[in-house]
């Protein structure tokens, strides 16, 4: 079974060694992303403007593997405070309405004070 490793060329991939996303057979695993604009680096305030980001991201990580997010079976969200989960859909609900992946959303800091939210998910094709 061969295993293909997809970047998005973001410094954290090689300064920490991880893949953006990693395909194995029929599976797609995407690393933890953060709402930094694909563009212009710069990490919007809102947590829908983060989230919408990060989607952007994955949805490019899905695309070079393979995948799509109809592929999605599995989604994590780590948020920095409970207050964004009521603002989360605005960004999460135009993507996964109709395919509601099974969801889990966790409360806990992040690497830089600045992110607000990190998305990853897991996609399968068999």
């Amino acid at each position: 079974m061969t295993r293909k490793l997809i970047s998005s060329g973001s410094p954290f991939e090689a300064q920490v060694g991880y893949s953006r996303a990693v395909v194995q057979g029929d599976w797609c695993f995407v690393a933890g992303t953060t709402g930094t604009d694909p563009e212009t680096k710069a990490m919007p305030e809102s947590v829908v403007d983060q989230g919408v980001n990060a989607l952007k991201v994955i949805g490019k990580a899905l695309e070079d593997a393979g995948f799509s997010f109809a592929d999605v079976v599995r989604v994590t969200y780590y948020i920095t405070d409970p207050a964004y989960w009521d603002e989360l859909g605005k960004a999460t609900a135009p993507v996964f309405g109709d395919i509601r992946p099974a969801a889990s959303c966790i409360i806990t800091g992040l690497i830089k004070p600045e992110m607000k939210i990190e998305i990853e998910v897991t996609a399968f094709k068999g």
